[in-house]
């Protein structure tokens, strides 16, 4: 089942806030396939924030089990940055893999 342009505008709630409080928009273009393809708009614009911005919307959007990937269509997301997250939610799956279904008492 996809992703809604609602459900992935919900899921980045948090960081929605702050670009609130800076005439920031998220604009969701397309979920097709679990793709996801957003562009940061408004005051996003040109601002030194906006990679650390996609970072985290990134994040939280590849936790979801409906999304394959997100991509930028302005390019705020820079290939680093994209490689260091997909290694840290690596490392985060074998640790919790790694701990068991934990205790039933």
């Amino acid at each position: 089942m996809g992703i809604s342009a609602e459900e992935v505008l919900a899921e980045i709630g948090p960081v929605q806030e702050v670009l609130d409080a800076h005439d920031g928009v998220v604009t969701v273009l397309d979920t097709s396939d679990g793709n996801i393809m957003l562009s940061l708009d408004g005051e996003c614009t040109g601002c030194s924030s906006t990679p650390m911005t996609a970072m985290q919307i990134y994040y939280s959007l590849k936790k979801l089990d409906a999304v394959n990937d997100v991509i930028f269509v302005n390019g705020e997301l820079p290939e680093y940055m994209r490689t260091f997250i997909n290694q840290k939610m690596e490392k985060e799956a074998a640790e919790s893999s790694e701990e068991g279904p934990g205790e039933i008492v």
